[in-house]
Order: structure tokens, then C-alpha cells, then sequence
């Protein structure tokens, strides 16, 4: 599987578990938190099949970055979270970075 997709498929999962981690309410709510831990678990094991290819630097600020940034979106869109002109200039300078990243190459 192409090391891109694979990091893909992390980035998601982590994103999963990190919403699911939301809605665990500090893990009394049993279904979100066994999606949370399966989640978390799934995004660590697509991250070490990706670090066989990839540079761990370059991985791992990808996938902080752009988790990050889909959180905080999720956070704005879906779950109500205040929108202000400087979480998008945040959101914008995160995903600048993941692309400027993505821009240099791996290597």
C-alpha cells in the first residue's frame, strides 16, 4: 500500500479517536471509548507501517499537523466550537506548514 495512503488512513483514525475521545465523557461512555482506544490503536500501527518508507520527521509533523486541523475544523463545523479570525489564521498557517512539508519531499 502506498506509504501516502497508509498516512492517510493514520491521520483519519487519530481523528476518529480524538472525536470519539469527545463524546467519552471521560471514559464513562463505554461505546465512544472503545472507538476511541480502537481508533488510537489503528493510527499508531498505520504510523509504524509508514515509518518503514518515510523520514519520522516528515511523518510525524504531517500527521500532527494536519489531526490538528481537522480536529479544529470538526471542532467549528460540527460541534459548535467558537470561530474567530485567528483560529483560521491558525488553521491556515497548520495546513501551510503540512503542504509546505508535503512540498520539500520526504527526504
Amino acid at each position: 500500500m502506498a506509504a501516502g495512503l497508509v498516512l492517510t488512513l493514520a491521520i483519519l483514525t487519530e481523528v476518529i479517536g480524538t472525536v470519539a475521545l469527545r463524546y467519552s465523557e471521560g471514559f464513562t461512555r463505554a461505546v465512544p471509548s472503545v472507538v476511541m482506544v480502537v481508533a488510537y490503536a489503528l493510527s499508531f500501527y498505520f504510523l509504524a507501517i509508514v515509518l518503514r518508507q518515510l523520514p519520522l520527521g516528515f511523518v510525524y509533523a504531517i500527521w500532527a499537523g494536519a489531526g490538528t486541523a481537522l480536529v479544529a475544523l470538526i471542532g467549528m463545523v460540527a460541534l459548535g466550537e467558537a470561530v474567530s479570525v485567528l483560529k483560521i489564521v491558525g488553521l491556515a498557517l497548520v495546513i501551510a506548514g503540512v503542504v509546505s512539508l508535503n512540498l520539500a519531499g520526504a527526504h
